[in-house]
């Protein structure tokens, strides 16, 4: 091994790397005999597109040139597609249209051209049986405003859309009886989020698609609840939090009680961890502090699966087995197929991994200390390379990394994005702040009325105690986060000395300005994580890093994409202009065509490039690989 100071070691994990050969996949279905994904490709700008293969062979691209299976309801989109006799249909982004992609046939729209660009959205499509309908969520923008509801529209009369279910702020999840005859939906209203106070409901369908006799099954305040789904036998399903953990359900009953979570938080549509095999078993996916897994529930238990995995989602039923997304520390995420013996078979990988297993850093899930006497936990990552290795009396730089949301977390998934810093001789922290997923109801609230304070306080917490603990260098401490992380980053520097630098990737400056300018689907987030607005506006001012420019003293660089709808651009552009012309060292890239996390190959390897750079400038190190970033105010 070759010592070298931490943070210029060699790498073959290179920002071309994180793109080249790689492609993001979600949404997971059937059609007949083969496995559906949705791949989102780097190389094509970004583009989605619907990919069919049976089991060992390659698979075909059901969406052609031109069209990209997107949509942009809720603005972080989800589920955009469903299987309707032998053909998908798939809502297109450049349009926002539901179209018809059949085998020998041209696309066909089969909703109407909405009066303004993406004016009509649709989301979490599902067809009837009797081939007559796809129902699906829709998102208009008009005049101004934003509704949402709950449609059919006709599969035989391109532009007929029926309102099934209206009157409320949001709508998802509608699931059909196998017969087609009963319907079930979630439904909520401001200032709740999906993962708050929701509501299931349950009406009968006839086959003009009219609902009759409504009714509210479960829900109420305090209770989340999401994924309904019928069984083969006609029993309605769904995960609910009213135990204080996100646990499965069958007509109001607990299949298997557990301090663990059967569901994820609603930020995208089209969640699945269990589903119904053909010959009538229930397979789920949980998560917990304890760990993750996979396999049968039956007899109040679930009967695990032993494979190498470390996460699993998208569940859906493939014969007497399942299809499923699946990803461990060490290999990416992919799509698998599990047989009824629980044996499992790759059927697209997200990416090739050809690195030496010597560079790829495993996470290790601790638990530390924070303020109130309470603990948080973070997974943390040690410098890992198969050539080099740290100077004897020197400690590695920290990054700890701030995940978005906030209400989300960590993934102990392989991620070359981590890798990237480690395999340079980096430690990583990827904090799951108080207020993170995957640790019950309690914890996930413990945010309300605090974002900006405990997510702070606890990334603060894990860099103090790492460096107490011997693994960091304290002076060297980095803190990095898109999004809501990138807000907490802002307001790590703002407002802690920790931190020797920072990076903002489409972070929150001002949160008064998110409160007014931004989606509907958040627009009374910050009621719950901040304070009413504008009632409270001291609190607002008083967390928003915007406002207190004076504790910045340490360098900063911002990424931005200049189409974000999320969190607009302004954001970023304040709080570099604010440090720019405070003398503090700021940088400022803004990209044009990205929204709100970036998605082109070349987005994507100029921010690692630069990121690293710019950290080698301020620490004052030489990495390999450095390229040139303007920073304003660097002596």
């Amino acid at each position: 091994m070759i010592a070298a100071p931490y943070g210029t070691w060699p790498s073959p994990i290179t920002p071309a790397l994180l793109t080249e050969r790689a492609v993001g996949l979600s949404q997971v279905g059937v059609l007949g005999d083969r496995v559906v994904w949705n791949e989102a490709r780097p190389s094509e700008a970004g583009r989605q597109v619907l990919v069919a293969a049976r089991p060992g062979e390659p698979g075909e691209d059901l969406t052609p040139a031109g069209f990209s299976a997107r949509t942009q309801v809720h603005e972080y989109g989800g589920r955009c597609w469903t299987v309707a006799g032998d053909a998908v249909v798939a809502s297109n982004w450049d349009d926002q249209r539901l179209w018809r992609f059949a085998p020998g046939a041209p696309p066909e729209p089969l909703t109407e051209e909405p009066p303004q660009p993406r004016a009509f959205r649709y989301a979490d499509p599902v067809a009837t049986p009797d081939g007559r309908w796809v129902i699906a969520v829709r998102e208009r923008h008009h005049d101004g405003a934003v509704d949402n509801d709950l449609v059919a529209v006709a599969l035989d009369r391109p532009a007929t859309v029926v309102v099934l279910a209206d009157g409320h702020d949001f709508f998802s999840a509608p699931a059909l009886s196998p017969d087609g005859r009963r319907l079930a939906w979630l439904s909520w209203d401001h200032p709740n989020m999906p993962w708050d106070d929701t509501e299931l409901w349950a009406a009968d369908l006839d086959a003009d698609a009219h609902l009759s006799a409504p009714r509210r099954v479960a829900g109420s305040a305090g209770e989340s609840v999401q994924q309904p789904r019928w069984s083969g036998s006609g029993v309605l399903h769904w995960v609910s939090d009213r135990s204080g953990w996100w646990n499965l359900y069958a007509d109001g009953a607990p299949l298997c009680p557990a301090d663990a979570e059967f569901g994820e938080p609603g930020w995208v549509f089209g969640t699945s961890t269990y589903t119904f095999t053909s010959d009538g078993r229930l397979i789920a996916a949980w998560s917990g502090p304890d760990g993750s897994g996979i396999g049968e529930v039956r007899d109040g238990k679930v009967d695990a699966w032993d494979l190498p995995y470390a996460g699993y989602s998208d569940l859906r039923a493939f014969g007497d087995g399942v299809v499923c997304l699946a990803a461990s520390p060490t290999s990416p995420p992919a799509v698998i197929r599990i047989d009824r013996a629980g044996r499992h078979q790759v059927l697209r990988a997200s990416r090739v991994v050809d690195v030496d297993p010597a560079f790829l850093s495993r996470p290790e899930r601790l638990t530390f200390p924070t303020s109130g006497g309470e603990r948080a936990w973070a997974l943390v990552y040690r410098p890992a390379s198969a050539t080099h290795e740290g100077p004897p009396a020197e400690r590695p730089p920290l990054v700890v990394m701030s995940h978005g949301g906030p209400t989300s977390a960590a993934s102990s998934s392989l991620n070359l994005g981590v890798q990237y810093w480690t395999s340079r001789g980096f430690a990583v922290a990827d904090v799951d702040y108080r207020g993170s997923t995957g640790y019950g109801r309690e914890y996930r609230n413990r945010l309300r009325g605090d974002w900006g304070v405990c997510d702070v306080e606890d990334c603060a917490a894990v860099a103090r105690w790492l460096g107490e603990q011997g693994s960091v260098d304290p002076a060297r401490c980095v803190i990095r986060g898109g999004s809501a992380g990138g807000f907490t980053t802002l307001a790590a520097l703002a407002f802690s000395d920790v931190f020797a630098a920072g990076a903002s990737l489409y972070g929150v400056a001002d949160l008064a300005a998110l409160a007014r300018d931004t989606h509907k689907f958040e627009s009374r987030y910050l009621d719950r994580m901040v304070g009413p607005w504008p009632e409270a506006e001291a609190v607002y001012r008083a967390r928003s890093p915007i406002h207190h420019v004076e504790g910045f003293d340490r360098p900063l660089i911002l990424f931005q994409g200049l189409e974000d709808m999320v969190v607009p651009p302004a954001q970023s552009e304040i709080i570099y202009h604010a440090l720019r012309d405070k003398g503090i060292p700021v940088a400022y890239l803004a990209f044009e065509g990205e929204q709100h996390g970036f998605r082109k190959a070349e987005t994507i390897q100029a921010v690692a490039a630069a990121e690293l750079s710019f950290y080698g400038r301020v620490l004052g190190f030489e990495p390999v690989g450095r390229v040139d970033v303007e920073i304003d105010n660097l002596p």
